[in-house]
Protein backbone atom coordinates (compact mmCIF):
# COMPACT_ATOMS: atom_id res chain seq x y z
CA UNK A 1 0.00 0.00 0.00
CA UNK A 2 1.34 3.42 -0.99
CA UNK A 3 0.40 6.56 0.90
CA UNK A 4 1.00 10.28 1.06
CA UNK A 5 0.18 12.43 4.05
CA UNK A 6 -0.39 11.90 7.75
CA UNK A 7 -0.37 8.14 8.46
CA UNK A 8 -1.37 8.81 12.10
CA UNK A 9 -4.90 9.57 10.87
CA UNK A 10 -5.37 5.78 10.66
CA UNK A 11 -5.37 5.73 14.49
CA UNK A 12 -8.57 7.81 14.62
CA UNK A 13 -12.18 6.60 14.57
CA UNK A 14 -13.02 6.52 10.87
CA UNK A 15 -16.31 6.52 8.97
CA UNK A 16 -16.32 5.36 5.33
CA UNK A 17 -18.70 6.94 2.83
CA UNK A 18 -19.69 4.64 -0.04
CA UNK A 19 -22.18 5.29 -2.81
CA UNK A 20 -23.06 3.66 -6.12
CA UNK A 21 -22.20 5.76 -9.17
CA UNK A 22 -25.83 6.24 -10.17
CA UNK A 23 -28.20 7.39 -7.48
CA UNK A 24 -31.48 9.32 -7.16
CA UNK A 25 -31.35 13.12 -6.80
CA UNK A 26 -32.69 13.02 -3.23
CA UNK A 27 -29.73 10.82 -2.24
CA UNK A 28 -27.33 13.37 -3.71
CA UNK A 29 -28.83 16.10 -1.52
CA UNK A 30 -28.84 13.84 1.57
CA UNK A 31 -25.19 12.99 0.90
CA UNK A 32 -24.24 16.67 0.66
CA UNK A 33 -26.07 17.47 3.90
CA UNK A 34 -24.43 14.49 5.61
CA UNK A 35 -20.97 15.61 4.43
CA UNK A 36 -21.56 19.15 5.74
CA UNK A 37 -22.67 17.74 9.10
CA UNK A 38 -19.56 15.54 9.33
CA UNK A 39 -17.36 18.49 8.45
CA UNK A 40 -18.96 20.63 11.17
CA UNK A 41 -18.62 17.82 13.74
CA UNK A 42 -14.96 17.24 12.83
CA UNK A 43 -15.40 13.53 12.09
CA UNK A 44 -12.71 11.62 10.20
CA UNK A 45 -14.20 10.38 6.93
CA UNK A 46 -12.77 7.83 4.49
CA UNK A 47 -13.71 8.67 0.89
CA UNK A 48 -13.05 7.63 -2.65
CA UNK A 49 -13.20 10.16 -5.46
CA UNK A 50 -14.15 8.22 -8.55
CA UNK A 51 -17.88 8.86 -9.02
CA UNK A 52 -19.28 12.39 -9.14
CA UNK A 53 -21.04 12.00 -5.78
CA UNK A 54 -17.79 10.80 -4.16
CA UNK A 55 -15.92 13.77 -5.64
CA UNK A 56 -18.57 16.19 -4.40
CA UNK A 57 -18.64 14.72 -0.87
CA UNK A 58 -14.84 14.77 -0.72
CA UNK A 59 -14.75 18.42 -1.87
CA UNK A 60 -17.30 19.40 0.80
CA UNK A 61 -15.21 17.65 3.46
CA UNK A 62 -11.94 19.09 2.16
CA UNK A 63 -13.26 22.62 2.89
CA UNK A 64 -13.30 21.80 6.61
CA UNK A 65 -10.56 21.29 9.16
CA UNK A 66 -11.26 17.68 10.17
CA UNK A 67 -8.97 14.76 9.26
CA UNK A 68 -9.71 12.89 6.02
CA UNK A 69 -8.59 9.76 4.24
CA UNK A 70 -8.81 9.53 0.46
CA UNK A 71 -8.52 6.01 -0.96
CA UNK A 72 -7.73 5.86 -4.65
CA UNK A 73 -8.85 3.27 -7.20
CA UNK A 74 -5.46 3.62 -8.96
CA UNK A 75 -1.85 4.30 -7.98
CA UNK A 76 -0.81 7.53 -6.30
CA UNK A 77 -0.66 10.55 -8.55
CA UNK A 78 2.47 12.66 -8.86
CA UNK A 79 0.67 15.99 -9.34
CA UNK A 80 -2.03 17.01 -6.88
CA UNK A 81 -4.54 19.84 -6.86
CA UNK A 82 -3.58 22.72 -4.57
CA UNK A 83 -6.44 21.97 -2.12
CA UNK A 84 -5.16 18.42 -1.65
CA UNK A 85 -1.53 19.55 -1.29
CA UNK A 86 -2.66 22.12 1.28
CA UNK A 87 -4.57 19.51 3.33
CA UNK A 88 -1.58 17.13 3.21
CA UNK A 89 0.76 19.93 4.34
CA UNK A 90 -1.59 20.71 7.23
CA UNK A 91 -1.38 17.00 8.24
CA UNK A 92 -5.17 16.55 7.96
CA UNK A 93 -5.23 14.35 4.87
CA UNK A 94 -3.95 10.85 4.19
CA UNK A 95 -4.10 9.58 0.61
CA UNK A 96 -3.90 5.80 0.23
CA UNK A 97 -3.51 3.60 -2.82
CA UNK A 98 -3.66 -0.19 -2.55
CA UNK A 99 -2.08 -0.42 -6.03
CA UNK A 100 1.35 -0.62 -7.60
CA UNK A 101 2.73 2.37 -9.51
CA UNK A 102 1.80 0.79 -12.85
CA UNK A 103 -1.96 0.97 -12.18
CA UNK A 104 -2.95 4.28 -13.81
CA UNK A 105 -6.50 3.58 -14.98
CA UNK A 106 -9.58 3.09 -12.85
CA UNK A 107 -11.57 -0.03 -13.69
CA UNK A 108 -14.47 -1.89 -12.14
CA UNK A 109 -11.92 -4.20 -10.48
CA UNK A 110 -9.76 -1.38 -9.08
CA UNK A 111 -12.88 0.38 -7.76
CA UNK A 112 -13.90 -2.83 -6.01
CA UNK A 113 -10.47 -3.23 -4.43
CA UNK A 114 -10.54 0.43 -3.35
CA UNK A 115 -13.96 -0.12 -1.69
CA UNK A 116 -12.63 -3.23 0.07
CA UNK A 117 -9.69 -1.21 1.39
CA UNK A 118 -12.03 1.53 2.63
CA UNK A 119 -14.15 -1.04 4.47
CA UNK A 120 -11.07 -2.70 5.94
CA UNK A 121 -9.69 0.48 7.51
CA UNK A 122 -12.93 2.07 8.74
CA UNK A 123 -14.83 1.67 12.01
CA UNK A 124 -18.25 2.49 10.55
CA UNK A 125 -19.80 2.47 7.07
CA UNK A 126 -22.30 4.99 5.71
CA UNK A 127 -23.91 4.22 2.36
CA UNK A 128 -25.46 7.00 0.32
CA UNK A 129 -27.07 4.57 -2.11
CA UNK A 130 -26.41 1.12 -3.44
CA UNK A 131 -27.75 -0.20 -6.70
CA UNK A 132 -29.78 -3.39 -6.37
CA UNK A 133 -27.61 -6.38 -7.33
CA UNK A 134 -24.66 -4.03 -7.87
CA UNK A 135 -21.03 -4.37 -6.89
CA UNK A 136 -21.50 -2.31 -3.71
CA UNK A 137 -24.47 -4.38 -2.58
CA UNK A 138 -22.40 -7.54 -3.06
CA UNK A 139 -19.47 -6.05 -1.15
CA UNK A 140 -21.67 -5.00 1.78
CA UNK A 141 -23.58 -8.28 1.88
CA UNK A 142 -22.31 -9.38 5.29
CA UNK A 143 -21.36 -5.99 6.72
CA UNK A 144 -23.12 -3.69 9.12
CA UNK A 145 -23.73 -0.27 7.62
CA UNK A 146 -26.10 2.67 7.80
CA UNK A 147 -28.01 3.93 4.77
CA UNK A 148 -28.58 7.67 4.35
Amino acid sequence: MEHKGNIKILDLHKVAFLCSQKCPAEVVLKSYDWAKEQREQGNCIVCGNHSQIEKDVFEILLKGKQPLILVLARSLKTNWESEIKNAINKKRLLVISPFEKEVKRITRETAKKRNQEMIKICDKIIVGYKTKNGQLEELLNERNYEQL
